[in-house]
């Protein structure tokens, strides 16, 4: 089974998708002026001083929560067990060169994140209770359906519909945190998976704003101190850096030999681990945190879009890579260990145990953040698909309410009778995430015009780059109630 799941993992993260994915990121890149570039002061400055400023008055924006709990929630979403297990096991099966693949796919996905959430805000839709949602079936529909006239746009948004939600009954979240805290703590993994359910159901029952507010709370803090202890480790191992940075080049374009407990990679494997796992770890390009982004009080989409190029700068240029170096200096990447207990160990090694027992305690917040997260996306999928019928969309979101947590569960306990690697599981989540990253970055690519237009208007507005056009619509909504105005004067 494994062999096979690891073929299928390989079709589907092979040359077709690299090259799209590449392309893609290099057009928006180039076609902005390489604005992640030559714009990163100002990101940085728009996104992360923004933390530390008091919360001012909405001004009557719509959304549902504030620009901070909407990021706060994707990069709760995003900075996860893929940051933790997930870079682990690239690097346990492509080596320390995946690194470098990790970091070249996250830089573009600066600018393909930064596309993909502003394209969500611009075409949200706002429900009955005048709260906006979006994200790319929203985008499919109106920028491909009623601006292009495609009428076969249902198709695409069904086969990223159903991507998404496959990640619902195969999830890593609750089988790598099952694990961690199972080998630290000594106890079952499925008692542990148990407590964490419960942890989940407290959280979602709130709802989107309840997720937010939680999140808004628990992830500076979290990041904060996983990067702290990441760089005591790296730190009081510096003498070895040189050596790290070699591992992770010549990994890159060579592969990496057989050492220790560590099999050997080819390039073409190299590449595939960093960049699938890169994604799987940042979403850019899956489409996925763009949901949770749309959902923002904000007064121009491009505002909220630099905040999704900071949540990929933040998760994988930082978070992922001080668990990447810690694995690496620590020489745990050599022990044949791979997914949490590779990071657990890593940080055993570099601290001692209490750094074990710590960074599972750790792991367990940041997957509660990431599976609180992910319900606001399959809410808001959920929302798009039922938007017709108020009271069978009530009914269902409280039922799914219900069951969210239970298939995370449900796999933990096939993972333990049928002795079921953790490996295998990633190949599983490799496969989840291919295809609607496949549909998502054609579909932007696709409208990248409305992507131009917004961020000219930005520059203009924010930046001081060009003249401000005042008629210039900066919400399809806005846009289509100004054409049924001329028609009616008409």
């Amino acid at each position: 089974m494994e062999n096979i799941l690891a073929s299928l993992s390989g079709f589907l993260w092979g040359l077709p998708l690299i090259l799209t994915m590449v392309f893609v990121g290099l057009y928006f890149t180039i076609g902005s002026k390489f604005f992640q570039f030559r714009h990163f002061p100002h990101i940085l400055k728009a996104t992360f001083s923004s933390m530390f400023k008091k919360e001012k008055s909405d001004d009557g924006k719509k959304g549902v929560m504030s620009s901070f709990e909407a990021v706060a929630t994707a990069i709760g979403g995003t900075v996860g067990v893929a940051n933790i297990g997930g870079v682990a096991t690239a690097i346990a099966v492509g080596g320390p060169g995946a690194v470098f693949w990790m970091w070249m796919t996250a830089i573009l996905g600066m600018i393909i994140k930064t596309v993909e959430v502003t394209l969500s805000v611009y075409y949200r839709s706002t429900d009955e209770n005048g709260d906006p949602y979006g994200g790319p079936t929203y985008y499919m529909e109106k920028g491909l359906g009623e601006e292009r006239n495609f009428k076969y746009w249902i198709f695409p948004a069904g086969l990223f519909g159903m991507g998404i939600f496959s990640t619902f009954f195969i999830t890593m979240q609750n089988y790598t945190i099952s694990e961690a805290i199972s080998s630290t703590f000594n106890i079952g993994m499925v008692p542990a998976s148990i407590l964490f359910s419960l942890l989940v159901y407290f959280v979602v029952w709130g709802g989107i704003k309840h997720v937010g507010k939680l999140a808004s709370k628990l992830v500076p803090a979290m990041v904060l101190f996983y990067i702290i202890a990441g760089l005591f480790v790296i730190l009081t191992n510096i003498n070895q850096i040189g050596n790290v940075f070699a591992l992770i080049f010549d990994g890159a374009f060579g592969g990496t030999a057989a050492v220790g407990g560590f099999t050997g990679a080819a390039v073409a494997q190299v590449i595939r681990m960093g960049m699938a796992r890169s994604v799987y770890s940042n979403e850019a390009g899956w489409g996925t945190s763009a949901m949770i982004h749309s959902t923002a009080k904000v007064d121009h989409p491009v505002k909220q879009g630099i905040w999704g190029a900071f949540e990929v700068f933040i998760d994988t240029i930082i978070v992922a890579t001080i668990t990447a170096f810690t694995i690496i200096i620590t020489g745990a990447w050599s022990s044949g260990l791979s997914g949490a207990d590779l990071t657990l160990t890593a940080f055993q090694t570099g601290i001692g145990d209490t750094a074990r027992i710590v960074i599972a305690l750790s792991i367990l917040l940041f997957g509660l953040t990431t599976v609180t997260g992910w319900y606001s996306y399959y809410e808001i999928v959920l929302r798009h698909l039922l938007k017709g019928n108020t009271k069978m969309k009530n009914r269902i979101l409280k039922t799914f309410i219900y069951l969210y947590p239970i298939p995370g569960s449900l796999m933990v306990v096939y993972g333990v009778a049928f002795g079921l690697p953790g490996q295998t599981v990633w190949y599983f989540a490799d496969i989840s995430s291919a295809i609607p990253t496949f549909i998502n970055v054609v579909v932007i690519l696709i409208l990248g015009k409305q992507f131009f237009a917004l961020l000219k208007d930005y520059k203009a507005r924010y930046l001081g780059i060009g003249e401000i056009d005042p008629d210039f619509s900066l919400f399809y909504e806005e846009k289509v109630e100004k054409e049924k105005r001329k028609q009616e004067i008409g």
